[in-house]
């Protein structure tokens, strides 16, 4: 009996919860196949097993917390093995030649059928269990897919997409991916889910009476809310377990409230030229299978300006009452997942070219909405950017992402009436934006020439462009 056990899941990450579990007790599985997927820090992942062989206990359930190189099944590693001679004894094509039982059965239809469940025994129930699991299944699609699943040992489908399904209600098995290499996509689940609703308003329909067919709607939407049904003194209500995600965040969130004398300012950027020279190079990106966006000229301008207010790229430590100010810059940009907020680091963007920036934030966020991430891609931030403008609204009072002293929110640009130098008036794109600061460290001065320099910048794209 061979022990499988959690693996070490990154740096500092001291235990993960079960979010699902893909084995049963009985299933043979192979070396490398997903048995578990654990919830950590910041990041779903799923965990391998070392060894292959018949699961003879599972040792973990969903929502348990399991600490690293804790047990979360038990294989029987010889039992594949010892499976595997039984059924291919050689005696049995030599018993064929027999005079008895030929003449016996001389008919040619019966033959195969009759030898078979004649002389090896075990053979019989095997094709029959078989037909029966591939029979009920009307559709074939999903028949295939278990087959697939048993043989491949796991489903096509990222972490954010196997949360979903679990939302939903939708078995992933019975889901044919559309995805590259047949992986499952959030289209594909809601496809399911359409379907699903399709099938049970149908039969309410051909009473032709409204009431029957107003409860199966109110049973679809229900399903696709997260938590499990249950009541309180006043009515119904639905229960959902904090997820890993959702209690670091929350940890987080307290500590920076509770330690972190926060400050926040806030001013406009004239993006007006800048936007004229996005529009201008679009297409040039397009070619290369990049969408420009502003982000890049905002890591741009951010890093840059991190160069000349060390104080904004420094961590205080406590513990030592000392003050590390970074040599380098990274930096985060929080983005709004299905499992809450993650902050991914971009690396040594004060050393990058708008172009390497623009790539770097388009493979992040592709690795990021698609759950592809590791906890690796989550560290060594120095400073954090959180767009505001992607969803909607201007201003905001952001909380610091510690052990960083500032954060920056951009809020969503729009046109307003400017009065310029020369007294004119103007329509001008200005884009809002939300300096918060831990002020233990920063002063008021350094955070607003900060500001100011980040508003320089993108500005004047042209020195933008030039700086490195």
């Amino acid at each position: 009996m061979t022990e499988v056990k959690l693996p070490e899941l990154g740096d500092g990450i001291e235990s993960g919860d079960v979010s699902e579990i893909f084995v049963s007790v009985g299933d043979v599985i192979t070396e490398g196949q997903d048995i578990v997927e654990m919830e950590t820090d910041k990041a779903t992942v799923p965990v391998p097993s070392d060894v292959g062989g018949k699961v003879t206990k599972i040792s973990v359930s969903e929502g348990d917390t399991v600490p690293i190189g804790g047990v979360l099944i038990e294989v029987e590693a010889a039992a594949g093995a010892a499976s595997t001679p039984e059924p291919a004894a050689a005696p049995e094509p030599e018993a064929k030649p027999e005079p008895t039982p030929e003449p016996a059965a001389p008919a040619p239809t019966p033959e195969p059928v009759a030898e078979k469940p004649a002389t090896p025994a075990p053979a019989p129930p095997a094709p029959p269990v078989a037909q029966p699991v591939a029979t009920p299944p009307s559709t074939p699609a999903v028949a295939e897919t278990p087959a697939v699943s048993e043989a491949g040992g796991s489903i096509p489908a990222g972490p954010a997409i196997r949360r979903f399904a679990r939302e939903t209600g939708v078995n992933l098995s019975s889901v044919t991916g559309t995805g590259p290499g047949g992986r499952i996509t959030r289209d594909d689940v809601l496809a399911v889910v359409r379907s699903a609703s399709q099938k049970a308003s149908a039969p309410a329909a051909k009473p032709a009476s409204s009431a029957p067919a107003a409860a199966p709607r109110a049973k679809a939407v229900s399903g696709d809310l997260p938590g499990t049904p249950d009541n309180d003194d006043y009515g119904p209500i639905r229960v959902e377990r904090m997820s890993k995600i959702r209690k670091t965040i929350s940890a987080q969130m307290h500590l920076s409230w509770s330690t972190v004398p926060r400050v926040t300012n806030f001013d406009d950027a004239d993006i007006t030229d800048l936007e004229r020279l996005r529009q201008s190079s679009k297409e040039d990106y397009a070619a290369q299978g990049l969408k420009l966006t502003t982000m890049p000229f905002l890591v741009k301008a951010v890093a840059t300006a991190l160069r000349h207010h060390p104080s904004m790229n420094a961590v205080i430590d406590s513990e030592n009452q000392q003050v590390i100010y970074k040599d380098y810059v990274n930096v985060g940009i929080a983005v709004d997942t299905d499992n809450g907020l993650v902050v991914p680091v971009l690396h040594n963007t004060d050393q990058q070219g708008i172009p390497d920036i623009a790539r770097g934030v388009a493979e992040m966020a592709g690795k990021v909405r698609g759950g592809n991430f590791a906890v690796s891609d989550l560290r060594g931030g120095t400073f954090t950017i959180s767009n505001l403008g992607a969803i909607g609204g201007q201003y905001s009072t952001p909380i610091v992402n510690v052990p960083e002293v500032a954060i920056l929110l951009v809020g969503r640009s729009r046109k307003m009436a400017v009065v310029m130098p020369d007294d004119s008036i103007q329509p001008r794109l200005m884009m809002p934006l939300s300096l918060s600061y831990d002020h233990r460290l920063v002063d008021g001065g350094t955070a607003a020439r900060f500001l100011n320099d980040v508003i320089g910048y993108l500005q004047a794209p042209s020195r933008l462009l030039l700086a490195l």
